[in-house]
């Protein structure tokens, strides 16, 4: 083996963790596997033997190009308040392969991504590489360009932004998926009533229908504007399925229109009552997640 060989295998040890910090910086799976290969180049472009602690010096380099990213990404946004949903991670029920259990780990479901998407790039930073991957403030200052203690601060505001807005779902799948499940009967019978008994007054429904349609993401609060919504839903339940999943490790489904993937949808369940759902319907971002149904 030589040494461009044994660095390679070196560094694919570190791929699956690389790609949970790009991740949960950036929320975008493509943009996640751009980071951890611009990493993988500036090793390959570096003498390895003076890397004391190389899973230390990816995860600075990936935190680097992570923040130069999403400050492209802020400057370029003509908008401002210009959102979108992160792209998220489908597994069957059964949990998925290893990569897609790191890359969702401890809780990162689409509504906590939403949430960071809030922050400035360099709060972000400092939540993410602290508060989600114990990275000490020391590591991180020199990557925003401040000192440690500042560092600690820019952490200590996103804490203070992300506390309390994200409902803890339940930890049993099969108490969410009842839900879940009884939900979707209700949608598909026009139950408004039944709709409304299995939302949390404070529900939050989020629904991303990409750049080309009215819109593109709007929020939807409160039970009964939630229920009106999804009422709806019962003229196309002759020829909509949905096929169960998790999404970022929590219960959900893929819609099926005419048998072919239209919906992503996500839940987050709280005492037996939905708190959060997140719908994902922009075709073009359907499409590259190249869904397919069991039998196929």
């Amino acid at each position: 083996m030589d040494a461009n060989d044994f660095l390679a295998g070196r560094f694919e040890e570190h791929r699956s963790h690389l790609k949970a910090v790009a991740y949960r910086m950036l929320g975008s799976l493509a943009e996640a596997d751009d980071a951890v290969q611009e990493a993988w180049l500036r090793l390959s472009r570096t003498d390895s033997g003076e890397i004391d602690n190389l899973g230390g010096w990816l995860t600075t380099v990936v935190g680097r190009v992570c923040l130069d990213m999403l400050r492209t990404r802020t400057s370029r946004r003509e908008d401002p308040l210009e959102q979108r949903l992160p792209d998220p991670v489908i597994s069957g029920e059964d949990g998925g392969d290893p990569e897609q259990q790191v890359l969702v780990a401890d809780a990162v479901g689409l509504a906590l991504l939403v949430v960071l998407e809030s922050l400035s790039p360099a709060e972000r930073l400092a939540f993410v590489l602290h508060d989600m991957f114990a990275v000490p403030f020391e590591q991180i200052a020199p990557i925003v360009d401040r000192t440690p203690a500042t560092a600690k601060k820019l952490a200590s505001r996103a804490r203070q932004r992300v506390r309390g807005t994200v409902p803890s779902p339940d930890p049993d799948p099969s108490r969410q998926r009842r839900v879940v499940d009884a939900f979707l009967a209700a949608a598909r019978g026009g139950d408004f009533e039944a709709l409304l008994a299995l939302l949390d007054p404070d529900v939050v429904m989020r629904v991303d229908a990409g750049a080309v349609a009215k819109g593109g993401m709007w929020t939807i609060n409160g039970a009964a504007a939630v229920a009106g919504q999804m009422a709806n839903f019962k003229r196309f339940s002759t020829t909509y399925t949905a096929e169960p999943v998790l999404v970022n490790g929590v219960v959900g489904f893929v819609g099926m229109l005419n048998g072919e993937p239209r919906s992503v949808l996500s839940f987050i369940v709280t005492d037996g009552r939905i708190a959060a759902l997140d719908i994902l319907s922009d075709p073009d971002r359907i499409a590259g997640l190249a869904l397919t149904t069991p039998a196929d």
